[in-house]
C-alpha cells in the first residue's frame, strides 16, 4: 500500500459533517503544494460525507465502521461499543500498513479510533478543532496529541496541555475570494444600487431560518432591499415561488465567492467554516446558532465573534421577534456595518492551513 521510505507520509481522520472535513482537505492539499512526494490517506465511514467526497478529490481513502453517538436514545446506540471495538482494530491494521509519520485529526467521531492507533504506532499526532468549544472527542484525544490548533482563543480553558495549543484558525478553502461587489449582485440579476442580505441554512436549510425570512420578505422589500437565499434543499420546493425581481431563491448556492461578494450583510448558522470564510472575508454578519448541534458548539463560536462586536448573535428561539428589525437597523447604518467588519476581519487566520501543513512536515522529518 505504500513505500515504507517515503518520509512524508501522513493520515487525515476526517469526517462526519463537511465542518470536519473540508478543514483537512485544505491542509492535505497544502502539504500536497509543499510536499508534491507526500503520501497521503484519508480514513473515514464510507456512507457519510468523506466516503463520497475523497475519493473525487484523488486522495486514497479506507473506511471504518464507525458510528456516531445518537444523544437521543437510538438503537444503533446499542452497537456503538462492538463498532469502536472494531474500528480501532480496523485502524490499527490500515496503519499497520500505511506506516503514518504524522496523524492529523479533525475532531468528531470518526477521528477517534484512527488517532488513538496512530499514536499506539508511534506516528506524531496533530488535532484541529474548529469550534469555539472543543467536542468530546477533541478532549478525549489531547492526551495523545503533540499539537493542538485550535480556531478559537475562547477554547484554551476547555483544554488541559496548554503548552501544546496553538491558536492557528480554521483552515478555509484556497480559492476563497470576492469580486467586484455590483458585477456579482448583476450575476444574481439583482439591483447593483440596492443593498444586499445573503441568507445560508446550510445545505439541507434550516426551518426556522427560512419561516422568519419568510415572514419577514415583504417588509425587506419594502424596505428597498434584496435578498439571495439559500433555502436547503430540504425546504426548495416549500419557497421556490417566492422568487421574484429582488429575491432569488436557491437549493444550494454554486458560487459561494460570488454570494460572498454581492452580500452586504450575511444571516447565517454559526458553524465554524462559515465563521472562518466570514472574518477573512471581513462580511457584517447576524449569527443564528444552530440548537440541533453537540455541545451547542454554534453557540459558543457565534459568542465568540459578538463578544468582540464581529458579529451580531440572535438565538434560534428569538428568530421571530428580533430578526427582521436587527436586520433593518443594521443595513442602514453604514458605521455599524463597517465596524463589524473590521472586527470580524481582525479575528481572521488565513494561512491556518500553511501553517498546519508547515508543522505536519516539521514532525514528518523528525519521526
Amino acid at each position: 500500500m505504500s513505500n515504507s521510505n517515503t518520509t512524508y507520509r501522513f493520515l487525515f481522520a476526517a469526517g462526519g459533517t463537511g465542518g470536519h472535513l473540508y478543514p483537512a482537505v485544505a491542509v492535505a492539499d497544502e502539504i500536497k503544494k509543499l510536499k508534491p512526494e507526500s503520501e497521503i490517506l484519508f480514513v473515514g465511514t464510507k456512507d457519510r460525507i468523506e466516503g463520497r467526497v475523497i475519493p473525487k478529490l484523488g486522495y486514497k481513502f479506507k473506511s471504518i465502521w464507525i458510528k456516531g453517538f445518537a444523544r437521543k436514545f437510538n438503537l444503533s446506540n446499542i452497537l456503538f461499543p462492538l463498532r469502536l471495538v472494531v474500528s480501532m482494530l480496523q485502524s490499527l491494521l490500515i496503519l499497520m500498513k500505511f506506516k503514518p509519520k504524522v496523524a492529523i485529526g479533525t475532531g468528531g467521531y470518526v477521528a477517534g479510533p484512527s488517532i488513538w492507533a496512530a499514536s499506539v504506532m508511534g506516528a506524531k499526532i496533530i488535532l484541529m478543532e474548529s469550534n469555539s468549544y472543543p467536542g468530546i472527542t477533541t478532549r478525549l484525544l489531547e492526551r495523545y496529541a503533540d499539537e493542538v490548533h485550535l480556531s478559537f482563543d475562547a477554547s484554551k480553558k476547555y483544554l488541559r496541555r496548554h503548552n501544546i495549543l496553538k491558536v492557528t484558525g480554521n483552515p478555509i478553502r484556497e480559492n476563497l475570494g470576492t469580486t467586484d461587489k455590483a458585477e456579482a449582485k448583476k450575476y444574481f440579476g439583482l439591483d447593483e444600487n440596492k443593498k444586499t442580505i445573503l441568507v445560508l441554512g446550510g445545505s439541507l436549510g434550516a426551518s426556522s431560518i427560512n419561516n422568519a425570512v419568510e415572514k419577514s420578505l415583504n417588509t425587506i422589500i419594502e424596505n428597498n432591499l434584496q435578498l439571495i437565499w439559500q433555502t436547503g434543499k430540504n425546504y426548495y420546493e416549500r419557497y421556490k415561488n417566492l422568487n421574484f425581481a429582488a429575491v432569488k431563491i436557491f437549493d444550494f448556492v454554486e458560487d459561494m465567492n460570488k454570494a460572498y461578494s454581492a452580500c452586504d450583510l450575511l444571516v447565517a448558522r454559526a458553524g465554524a467554516t462559515t465563521i472562518a470564510e466570514l472574518t477573512v472575508l471581513g462580511l457584517p454578519a447576524i449569527l443564528i446558532p444552530s440548537p440541533n448541534v453537540a455541545e451547542n458548539h454554534q453557540y459558543h463560536n457565534a459568542k465568540a465573534l459578538a463578544d468582540n462586536n464581529a458579529a451580531v448573535l440572535i438565538k434560534d428561539d428569538e428568530l421571530n421577534s428580533k430578526l427582521l428589525e436587527t436586520i433593518l437597523s443594521l443595513i442602514n447604518d453604514s458605521n455599524k456595518l463597517r465596524e463589524i467588519s473590521v472586527n470580524a476581519k481582525s479575528l481572521a487566520k488565513p494561512d491556518a492551513a500553511k501553517q498546519i501543513a508547515l508543522s505536519a512536515i516539521k514532525y514528518a522529518q523528525t519521526v
